[in-house]
Order: structure tokens, then C-alpha cells, then sequence
């Protein structure tokens, strides 16, 4: 284990009947709000309404910046980082799911710079400053209400990118499990397959790859508790621990403890789904889930130890070959995917073969900005062509 430093300075207010206490929350960092939320969800289950009374309550002056979409784009985040300027926006509080998170947080750094916020995600540029930003979990995928990464969407160019900086980690955020109980079997699978490839991209991803033990059970036991619980709530929406369990795997999965001591951590998989997202517009979870299997068949040939670990660990396979066992892990979970509605392929993601040169190109722009020297375009064409 390598020499780290972890720190997690969000304060998480965790269970039924929270929401209630946000407009406090918000107080602490300012008077003046932009509530971020997303296609009127949040009004149609009653999130928006306990929102709002807990913000009037505290004395809040509120704005509002609705129409956040999945895949969220740049061009409503430089919307509210306008609104934010001109009304001196003393914070933003984002309600809503990773998407709306990211644009909240976009919106953040966007006003404290003093040039065009996509520097920050080309990596030209980095966060010097930004509003404080609190959240109201509303879906449990992207981890993004307890780390310090966003990601957008730039439209005209199709590409999806991420910046990272400890301005843009949330003060505050309410995980109320109860929201969850509105969401739909296919945004819980999708979240389900996010929260998962985040924790699989650092446990296989990682300059410790050899001595890593204790991350590599927190990783096979978070992965474990999602997968079971998810199985759940898909029968049962309504059933609170179940919720309450998934949201809390999900959020420990990518808030930097299962990667500590890991050194340098790459999210490949990541890389090449966002150009689905970009490109074909979608849902991240389903693109997760459409790429992953492909790109651990792959990359398993290299070293299939690993990989077997997995498959023994999280799949109970008692296969003694390395290789069998790699193989029949990623198998078992595809499998796991395609049973709680996720699709694993580009046909069941209506995605056309023909686009993979398209989407090979597009991951690769991102591969360059990312650093990730291993994956050229022949590389990333190959990788979608196990997706098929």
C-alpha cells in the first residue's frame, strides 16, 4: 500500500426524513441559492415541495435552473453560471441525480472563472475557486454528492468529459433512501451497473495491483452488497433497507476510500462509455454496462489473476485455472446485468455496429486528454467490437 492522504470533507445527513433539514444546510454558506434540478421529477414525487419549504423556512433567496438530462450539457450549465453572475449566487444547491450534480458543479466552478468553464475539462486550466456546493440525492449512481469530479457534456462537439478539483467536493448532502422508492427499474439497474464499474475500475486499475488485499475486499464487498440489494428493490421498490443499503455501497464505491493507497487509478471503461453517451445519447449506467464486459474480456488475457479473484470472490466460481475462472467471472456478471434489465450489447443498446469507428475516434480524443497512452483507436475499436 502506498503512501496516501484521505480526506472527505462532506457532511452526509443520512435517512428518512432529512431533506427537512437542507434549508439549514444552505444557510450556513450563504443567503441567495440556485436550486439545479432536472425534468420535473422532483415535482411530480413531492422531493421539489420539501425543498423548497425547508429553504423558505430558513429565510433563502431562491433561484431556480430546471431541464437537466441525463448526459447533462454544457450549455445549461453556462445558462445558470450566467444566472449565478448576474444575481450574485452566494452557493448552489443541486437536487436531483449525478447529472444534476455534475451541472451544479460545473455551474460552481463556472463562476469564479474568468474564462471559458471547458478549460476546465480539457484539463487547459485548473479549479482555482467555487461556490459552495450542497446536494438532495434523488438517485444513487455517480457517487458525485461525496467526490470532488464532475462530468458534461459539450454538444457541438459530442464530448463528454470530466474535471476534478477539491473545490467542486460538496459541503453537504441528504441521502434520503425513501426518494428512491419513485425510481424506475431501469434507472436502479443503471445505477446499480455505475456504482459497480466504479468500484471495478480502481480494483483493477491501480499501481498496487499485487498488494492490495484490504481495498479488494471493501471493493468485492461493496459490489456484493449492491448486487443483492439491488436484486431486492427490484421486487420490492418500497423496501427501505434495501434502498438505504444500495445508496450508502454507492457512495462509499467512488468517494476516494476504496482507492486509497492504490496510487494512480485509470477509469478505462469509463473513457469508452462516455462516447457512447456523447454520441449516441446513452443513459451512462446502460453504456456502463454495455462496455465493461467487453473491455474486461479484453483486458484479462493480460493478467487473468485478478480477474479470478473476482469471479471467486464476488461469483463463488471454484474454477482453479485463472483463466476459466477470469472468464467465467466476467461472463456471470454480464449475465447478472442482462437479468435486472441492463443491456450488454449494441443491439440491445440500440447503438449500430457501424458506429464503432465513429466511437473508437470520439474515446480516443478523451483517452489523449486523460492520459491513458495504452489506448489507441485500434485498441478502443477492438475493445467494442467484444461489445457487439
Amino acid at each position: 500500500m502506498q503512501n496516501f492522504i484521505f480526506e472527505n470533507p462532506t457532511r452526509i445527513l443520512f435517512g428518512q426524513g432529512t431533506i427537512a433539514r437542507i434549508g439549514q444546510e444552505t444557510k450556513r454558506f450563504g443567503e441567495k441559492v440556485l436550486l439545479v434540478y432536472g425534468k420535473g421529477s422532483i415535482k411530480r414525487n413531492g422531493i421539489y415541495e420539501q425543498v423548497l419549504a425547508s429553504l423558505k423556512e430558513a429565510g433563502m433567496d431562491i433561484l431556480e435552473l430546471g431541464g437537466v438530462k441525463s448526459n447533462p450539457v454544457l450549455s445549461l450549465a453556462l445558462k445558470g453560471i450566467e444566472i449565478a453572475k448576474k444575481q450574485n449566487v452566494e452557493l448552489v444547491l443541486a437536487v436531483g441525480g449525478g447529472s444534476v450534480i455534475d451541472t451544479a458543479k460545473t455551474i460552481a466552478a463556472g463562476v469564479k472563472a474568468d474564462h471559458d468553464v471547458w478549460d476546465f475539462f480539457t484539463r487547459e486550466k485548473s479549479i482555482q475557486d467555487a461556490l459552495p456546493v450542497l446536494t438532495v440525492l434523488t438517485i444513487s449512481a455517480s457517487a458525485s454528492e461525496m467526490n470532488a469530479a464532475a462530468v458534461i457534456t459539450r454538444e457541438e462537439e459530442a464530448k463528454k468529459y470530466s474535471s476534478r478539483s477539491p473545490f467542486l467536493q460538496p459541503k453537504t448532502s441528504v441521502l434520503d433512501p425513501t426518494v428512491l422508492y419513485s425510481l424506475t427499474p431501469a434507472y436502479t439497474a443503471y445505477s446499480a451497473v455505475d456504482a459497480i464499474t466504479h468500484a471495478l475500475e480502481g480494483y483493477f486499475n491501480n499501481a498496487e495491483f499485487e498488494d492490495s488485499t484490504l481495498q479488494d475486499r471493501i471493493v468485492e464487498g461493496l459490489i456484493k452488497t449492491i448486487m443483492e440489494n439491488t436484486e431486492i428493490v427490484l421486487k420490492n421498490p418500497k423496501d427501505y433497507n434495501g434502498r438505504a443499503n444500495i445508496m450508502w455501497a454507492v457512495t462509499l464505491a467512488f468517494n476516494g476510500l476504496t482507492t486509497a493507497g492504490m496510487g494512480a487509478v485509470s477509469f478505462p471503461a469509463h473513457m469508452i462509455s462516455h462516447a457512447l453517451s456523447a454520441l449516441c445519447d446513452t443513459p451512462h449506467g446502460a453504456a456502463l454496462s454495455i462496455v465493461l464486459p467487453g473491455w474486461m474480456t479484453h483486458t484479462l488475457a493480460h493478467d487473468p489473476r485478478k480477474y479470478a479473484r473476482l469471479a471467486r470472490e464476488v461469483f463463488s466460481v471454484r474454477e482453479n485455472d485463472d483463466g476459466k475462472a477470469a472468464a467465467e467471472g466476467v461472463r456471470m456478471l454480464k449475465s447478472w446485468f442482462a437479468s435486472i434489465g441492463a443491456p450488454t450489447s449494441f443491439r440491445q443498446g440500440g447503438i449500430p455496429e457501424t458506429d464503432i469507428d465513429r466511437l473508437a475516434g470520439n474515446a480516443f480524443g478523451l483517452a489523449q486528454t486523460w492520459g491513458l497512452k495504452d489506448y489507441t483507436k485500434d485498441v478502443i475499436s477492438s475493445i467494442l467490437n467484444l461489445c457487439k
